[in-house]
């Protein structure tokens, strides 16, 4: 993949890792281009009891066209810094603007 955007690395077993930074509360869910070297993504649902975690697994799902059982959350469990691996190659990414 040649330029691949700074948020998108390739992840184990042919994935791709996503890296995040999330606005938990917002009016809606969307994507708000680039945070430093992370995706932005606004996300309607507060950081109570996981509701913001599950909303970006929804969210992810919905935009890469995947059952939301087969993404993980990697690392960031209660940050707003996060990495979602995904099971496919970064080529298959889209691009997020």
């Amino acid at each position: 993949m040649t330029d691949a955007p700074v948020w998108l690395a390739a992840g184990a077993h042919g994935g791709s890792e996503i890296t995040l930074h999330v606005q938990p509360g917002a009016s809606k869910s969307e994507l708000a281009g680039l945070h430093g070297d992370a995706l932005k993504l606004r996300i309607s649902a507060r950081p109570v009891e996981g509701a913001a975690n599950a909303a970006v697994l929804e969210f992810l799902a919905a935009w890469l066209n995947l059952p939301k059982r087969d993404l993980k959350l990697l690392r960031g469990d209660k940050s707003r810094r996060k990495t979602v691996w995904a099971p496919i190659p970064p080529e298959q990414v889209p691009s997020g603007q």
